[in-house]
C-alpha cells in the first residue's frame, strides 16, 4: 500500500501521467514528485526534502505530514515575485494534491 491507495493504482496514475505530452506544467510536475516519491523513486521528500522512513517509500504517517507542509507552503507563498510564486504554487498544488489523493482526503485521483 502506498498510503490508503495499492501500488498498483500508484502506477497506473504514474504512468498516465507520464505518457502525456512534453513539457509538463508545474502543476503535472508536482503529482510526478508526489508519486514518485511515494513509490520509493526519490530518497527525500519533495516538500521538507526529509529523508524517507521507510525501506520501500515513506510510511502513511510521512505521507500524512508531506501533505500538510505542502498545505502550509500553499497557504504562506505570498512572500516570493509574482512570477516565481505562480510557478511554485502551480507545483506546490500538484504536490498537494497528489498527496492528498494518496492519503485518502479525496477518492477521484488527480
Amino acid at each position: 500500500m502506498v498510503g490508503v491507495r495499492s501500488a498498483e493504482e500508484v502506477f497506473t496514475a504514474l504512468e498516465e501521467l507520464d505518457a502525456r505530452c512534453r513539457p509538463f506544467t508545474d502543476y503535472e510536475q508536482g503529482l510526478l514528485e508526489a508519486y514518485r516519491w511515494a513509490v520509493g523513486t526519490r530518497t527525500s521528500a519533495p516538500v521538507t526534502a526529509a529523508a524517507t522512513a521507510g525501506p520501500w517509500g515513506p510510511c502513511r504517517a510521512q505521507l500524512l505530514a508531506e501533505c500538510q507542509a505542502a498545505a502550509v507552503a500553499l497557504r504562506t507563498g505570498a512572500d516570493r515575485t509574482e512570477a516565481a510564486r505562480a510557478a511554485d504554487t502551480d507545483r506546490m498544488l500538484g504536490l498537494y494534491t497528489g498527496l492528498a489523493w494518496l492519503c485518502g482526503h479525496h477518492d477521484e485521483r488527480p
